[in-house]
């Protein structure tokens, strides 16, 4: 809920400054480069270090996907990064893969010859 809130009150920065400055002040051009900064600006904020924030503390929304073949095991925080816990059967390796912010210091630990207990 906290996401939608603040993506909402990101875009209606951007209205009031393309309302304020391009619609009272007639400067157009200057109006929309400052909505698109803004917007990027913003974007980028919450992509790079609000996204994982708002899902541990205040309740937002993330979705990650199970590479095709493996299954789930854990999932964990440590931090503000996620850790998640795979299993390859194809390789019995368990894989633990970290989601950090944006995605830019991404972390990972193989274990070889693993062998959770899984249902046949």
């Amino acid at each position: 809920m906290i996401t939608y809130f603040y993506w909402a009150f990101i875009i209606a920065l951007a209205a009031g400054i393309i309302f304020m400055l391009g619609f009272k002040a007639g400067k157009w051009p200057a109006a929309f480069s400052l909505a698109a900064i803004l917007l990027i600006g913003g974007g980028s904020y919450y992509f790079f270090y609000l996204q994982q924030v708002f899902v541990k503390h205040w309740g937002g929304v993330m979705s990650i996907t199970i590479p095709q073949g493996q299954h789930h095991l854990n999932s964990t925080w440590k931090d503000d990064n996620l850790w998640i816990e795979n299993y390859d059967p194809k390789t019995n390796r368990c894989l633990f893969t970290e989601y950090s912010r944006g995605n830019m210091l991404e972390g990972k630990v193989i274990i070889k010859n693993c062998n959770p207990l899984l249902p046949k």
